[in-house]
C-alpha cells in the first residue's frame, strides 16, 4: 500500500518516515500505550492506518522537519560550492603533469644523448686523436650529461614539492566537514525524535484507544 505524501513531507523522506514508523510498531509490546496491538488492531493495519495519515501525523513535526530540511539544503549547498574548486584543482593537476612529464623526460633524453655522444667520441678520439670532431662530441657529451643531472635535481625538487602540497590538502578536506554532517545529523534525529513521540505514537495510541477490543481475538 503506498503512503500519501504530506504538503510537507518530501519525497526523498518517506522511506525515513517508514523507518520510524516501522521501529515504533516492532517495539509497541515494550510500550504500555500500545498495549492494545494485536488485540484492538494488527500491526498491519496500524500501519496502514498511520501511511494514510502521514499529512497528519508528519505535521506535528513540522518545526523539527523544516529546520532539518534547512540544514541538509545549506550542506548540500556548501558541497556544491566546493565541487568547482575541485574541478579547478584537476584541471590545474593535469597542467602540472604534462609539466611533470616534461620534466621527468628531459633528463632521460639528455642522459642518453650524452651517453651516445660519449661513446662517440671517445671512439673518434681513439681512432683519429688529431680529428676536431671526436672532441666536440665529448664535449656536448659532458653538456648533455650536466643538463641530465640537473634534470634530475628539477624532478626531485618537483615531486617533494608536490608532496608538501598535497599533504595538508589530505587533512584539511578530512576535517571540516565533519561541522556541517554533525550538525545534519542532529537535526535528523530531532526530526525523527519528534515524529515518533509528537506524531506517530499519538496517533497510534488514539487510533488503538478508538478501536474496540476484537472478541474473536485471542
Amino acid at each position: 500500500m503506498h503512503m500519501n505524501v504530506a504538503p510537507h513531507l518530501l519525497t526523498e523522506d518517506r522511506a525515513e518516515y517508514e523507518r520510524v514508523l516501522d521501529e515504533a510498531l516492532s517495539t509497541a509490546h515494550a510500550r504500555p500505550e500500545l498495549a492494545g496491538v494485536g488485540s484492538r488492531l494488527t500491526v498491519a493495519q496500524l500501519r496502514a492506518m498511520t501511511l494514510n495519515a502521514t499529512a497528519l501525523v508528519t505535521s506535528a513535526a513540522a518545526s523539527e522537519y523544516d529546520h532539518f530540511v534547512k540544514v541538509r539544503e545549506q550542506n548540500r549547498a556548501s558541497v556544491g560550492v566546493r565541487d568547482p574548486d575541485a574541478h579547478d584543482h584537476l584541471d590545474t593537476g593535469s597542467g602540472a603533469g604534462v609539466v611533470a612529464i616534461v620534466t621527468v623526460m628531459v633528463p632521460v633524453l639528455a642522459g642518453a644523448a650524452a651517453v651516445i655522444f660519449l661513446l662517440v667520441g671517445a671512439v673518434l678520439h681513439a681512432l683519429a686523436p688529431t680529428v676536431a670532431f671526436g672532441a666536440t662530441l665529448l664535449t656536448a657529451g659532458l653538456v648533455f650529461g650536466s643538463l641530465a643531472a640537473a634534470g634530475l635535481l628539477c624532478a626531485a625538487a618537483g615531486l617533494l614539492v608536490t608532496a608538501l602540497r598535497n599533504s595538508p590538502v589530505e587533512v584539511s578536506t578530512g576535517g571540516p566537514p565533519a561541522a556541517p554532517d554533525d550538525e545534519l545529523s542532529r537535526a535528523r534525529e530531532a526530526w525523527r525524535l519528534a515524529l515518533l513521540e509528537r506524531g506517530i505514537l499519538p496517533f497510534l495510541r488514539d487510533a488503538l484507544a478508538a478501536t474496540p477490543p476484537d472478541p474473536t481475538g485471542p
